[in-house]
């Protein structure tokens, strides 16, 4: 089963905005080219559609989804007990380093956020970039089974 990036983000500074973009290059080893936090085991950072949908509406709220502060924007792909596994993104490879925990600025953003987020993989995951190249609002995203 395959999904699709809904949404792409770069924070260009710490605290900074997230600025939306239709596309962006993930750099292999490093992350989002233009986006502050790079390197490390945390390169990237994934949020769930659906799951942010289900948070959000439990609290009885609308929010859009840029306040997780995550980089990208999955539509399709579950993200829960993903550690380790591989997800194309169009032509890019990401591997899962782990779930997201969240923090203050989710409280910041709506009242309970925080805490609602915490079970299930609520916050989402982050990836090292072990393929990097172009990624868009629309490319396929999909689980890549390994040998």
């Amino acid at each position: 089963m395959s999904g699709r990036i809904e949404r792409i983000w770069i924070k260009r500074m710490k605290r900074g905005p997230m600025d939306p973009v239709s596309e962006a290059e993930l750099v292999a080893g490093k992350g989002l080219e233009g986006n502050a936090n790079r390197a490390g085991r945390r390169q990237v950072t994934l949020l769930e559609w659906e799951r942010w949908e289900e948070i959000v509406g439990g609290l009885g709220a609308r929010l859009d989804p840029a306040a997780r502060r995550a980089n990208i924007l999955l539509d399709g792909v579950t993200l829960a007990e993903s550690r380790g596994r591989v997800l194309a993104l169009g032509e890019t490879r990401l591997r899962i380093m782990g779930e997201t925990k969240p923090c203050e600025r989710m409280e910041e953003a709506l009242p309970g956020l925080e805490e609602a987020l915490w079970p299930d993989w609520g916050g989402g995951a982050f990836a090292v970039v072990e393929a990097g190249g172009r990624i868009a609002v629309g490319s396929e995203a999909r689980w890549v089974e390994e040998e």
